[in-house]
């Protein structure tokens, strides 16, 4: 099975002012995003990544574009991995849902937490399991791949691969352009590296 590359999209206007941008169409790097998609792709430059997996949301595009144009890769569109379906909370205020129940509850005990006409964290994660193991089915014995998506969507992979409770997924971090290494078996799985930014040396962490 191969080495899963999860990386999170590079900053946009709603993750800078601390906003639920869900599934909003339009979403784009900012400025800053755009250095930051620019500076992850010239530190994954000369890495061994045989493929670039992408949710569909633009500002996943948006990164993975700039990491396919320096490793001269095309970026495969993958539905699987797409932001959770925030439903009612889509645009919101993340200070402004901080002070509600039903965001404690998401926070704390994430296995019976659903977004308000959304998806729960149940269903995100086993619907991108189900991308992640697709990916894997692809690709041989320790290929390095690179799946681009989004904050919740990778803690919630890493939780099961390592077998970390459910609830317990928010004490995982995973900032804006951080790259997770996975190495995925047949009947066990690694994290090898975690919530990382540019300047890194990733040829260290594959020997």
């Amino acid at each position: 099975m191969p080495l899963l590359l999860l990386i999170r999209h590079a900053e946009n206007d709603y993750s800078k002012r601390g906003r639920l941008a869900g599934r909003l169409p339009g979403v784009h790097l900012n400025e800053r995003g755009r250095g930051q998609a620019l500076e992850l792709a010239e530190a994954l430059r000369g890495a061994p990544i045989k493929a670039l997996y992408s949710s569909p949301l633009q500002r996943a595009l948006e990164t993975a574009s700039q990491i396919g144009r320096v490793l001269d890769l095309a970026v495969q569109r993958e539905p699987g991995l797409i932001e959770a379906d925030v439903g009612e909370w889509q645009g919101r205020s993340l200070r402004r849902l901080a002070l509600t129940k039903k965001w404690r509850t998401f926070q704390q005990s994430a296995s019976r937490a659903r977004h308000p006409g959304g998806e729960s964290m149940l269903e995100t994660q086993a619907r991108v399991v189900v991308a992640l193991e697709a990916i894997c089915s692809r690709h041989s014995w320790r290929e390095l791949v690179a799946c681009v998506f989004h904050s919740d969507p990778i803690k919630l992979a890493v939780a099961h691969y390592i077998g970390l409770p459910l609830d317990h997924v928010q004490r995982l971090g995973c900032d804006t352009a951080s790259v997770t290494l996975l190495a995925v078996g047949t009947t066990s799985a690694r994290l090898l590296w975690l919530n990382s930014q540019p300047p890194f040396d990733l040829g260290s962490r594959l020997k």
